[in-house]
């Protein structure tokens, strides 16, 4: 837990049953069940294909595959409207408690354990399942770090140190609790538009069967399938600093619900990410931010308590607990999901005092592209082929739900808030500010951080 930048552990999970959890196996398993996927097209714009623009079908694994090996369309189900060499199809964020939800001996195939996580398994753990192109826009996630098993075929992993955050450009639009995103497309940045993103400091590597990928706190990261089928389990590890990133989730939602809820519905903008079920009202998220500040200073008066008992040699434990990202699919409500966390019993774990953990051959550092090294074995370490400045300059940390209707896939891209002149500068006769600019400096990562510290300061008092 000590680790400040990301790692990838080789030969530590060679006896998992989870290592055989391929998708021929995992068709098996679920049995004709069908699942959601999100289907995005394979062109690179210079715009992110944030999920408000992609569409959604809901197909068994074994149809998927069908389509993804390229085999008759009758065999594809809902795929078969989706030409393969245009589409790429990701069924993401699929908590496996509620997959096999009637098969839960499974749960056991996954041991964190193993990381120093005591009964820690399936249960809190994520599967994915994408094709060729499959991707995540570029973000942070707000709450906790996170374990990356890679299961079947590969995946490239573009990391940028929370250092980096202003030169992507962070926004809260399209809106999910704990995703801050970067409007920056990095694998094809415009950078007329995000000239500050050649500062930033890329660690990009390929992650292979049978290797763990430790994200640490506020690392953003862009993840795509490179094999035609990949397959990786993901585990979000609770952290002490948790308490108060759900204070600054919640001023979050409470301004971005606000403001865009004020707008015209006709203006047709999708600011709702499709992993939130809907924007939430003024009551609610006042009940939100009550209930986060109320969590914060509990684990305060806890923290407190049990220093004389710490020791600066292990991890402490708490029995306290972020509810990352939980999708539509879990069916808990708000209130009980996000910020009323401290009750759910999970562990958070405190770094501070920790010293270096000898982990010796089995874990690689991922290192920044300028310090790339031949001695990284099996681990891919690559450059993404841009030219970026190595800089380190800033110091700033920072991490979207629609309603239920059907997304249109859509290739338009994004257009400025204003026209440019010549030598790229505005101009100042066609500027036209949106709710979305005043919003991007609203809650900026570090404007948030700051009202969250002033009102907690402000309710300590």
């Amino acid at each position: 837990m000590s680790l400040q930048q990301p790692a990838v552990f080789c030969n530590m999970v060679g006896d998992w049953p989870a290592l055989h959890w391929n998708a021929k196996y995992l068709s098996a398993v679920l049995d004709g069940k069908t699942i959601q996927f999100r289907l995005g097209l394979k062109t690179v714009g210079l715009v992110p294909q944030f999920e408000t623009s992609c569409s959604y079908v809901k197909a068994t694994l074994e149809e998927f595959l069908a389509w993804s090996c390229g085999q008759p369309s009758c065999l594809s189900g809902p795929f078969s409207c989706y030409e393969y060499s245009k589409y790429w199809a990701y069924a993401d964020y699929k908590y496996i408690a509620r997959i096999f939800e009637d098969k839960p001996e499974i749960f056991q195939d996954i041991r964190w354990s193993d990381f120093g996580f005591p009964g820690r398994s399936g249960k809190e753990s994520t599967l994915w399942i994408g094709s060729e192109g499959a991707n995540t826009p570029c973000h942070l996630d707000s709450y906790g770090c996170n374990l990356v098993l890679q299961i079947q075929g590969r995946k490239r992993w573009h990391l940028f140190p929370p250092g980096d955050t202003s030169f992507l450009y962070p926004t809260r639009i399209p809106y999910e609790e704990s995703s801050v995103f970067s409007k920056v497309n990095i694998t094809n940045p415009d950078l007329k538009r995000f000239p500050k993103f050649r500062n930033t400091t890329a660690h990009v590597v390929t992650l292979s069967p049978g290797q763990v990928l430790l994200v640490p706190r506020h690392w953003w990261h862009y993840v795509e399938s490179i094999d035609p089928v990949t397959i990786s389990i993901n585990s979000w590890i609770e952290l002490d600093a948790d308490h108060e990133a759900r204070v600054e989730e919640a001023i979050t939602r409470m301004l971005v619900c606000a403001i865009k809820s004020a707008e015209n519905p006709s203006d047709g903008d999708p600011w709702l990410n499709p992993t939130e079920v809907e924007a939430t009202s003024h009551e609610i998220n006042l009940q939100y931010l009550n209930k986060a500040v109320s969590a914060y200073f509990k684990s305060r008066k806890a923290s407190e308590s049990e220093q004389p008992c710490s020791s600066s040699t292990g991890a402490e434990q708490r029995t306290t607990a972020s509810c990352k990202r939980k999708k539509r699919e879990v069916g808990c409500e708000p209130e009980g999901c996000r910020l009323l966390t401290h009750e759910l019993g999970f562990s958070t774990f405190k770094a501070a005092n920790l010293q270096k953990i000898p982990f010796g051959p089995h874990l690689i550092q991922v290192l920044p592209q300028s310090q790339e090294t031949s001695s990284m074995g099996a681990v891919a370490v690559e450059s993404d082929g841009r030219d970026l400045l190595h800089g380190n300059e800033g110091g700033h940390f920072g991490k979207l739900h629609c309603t239920g209707k059907q997304l249109v896939m859509s290739n338009d891209c994004e257009m400025p808030a204003y026209k440019m002149d010549s030598d790229g500068s505005p101009n100042a006769s066609q500027t036209a500010l949106s709710t979305n600019d005043l919003l991007d400096c609203l809650v900026n990562p570090h404007v948030i951080n700051l009202v969250a510290r002033l009102l907690l300061e402000r309710t300590r008092v």
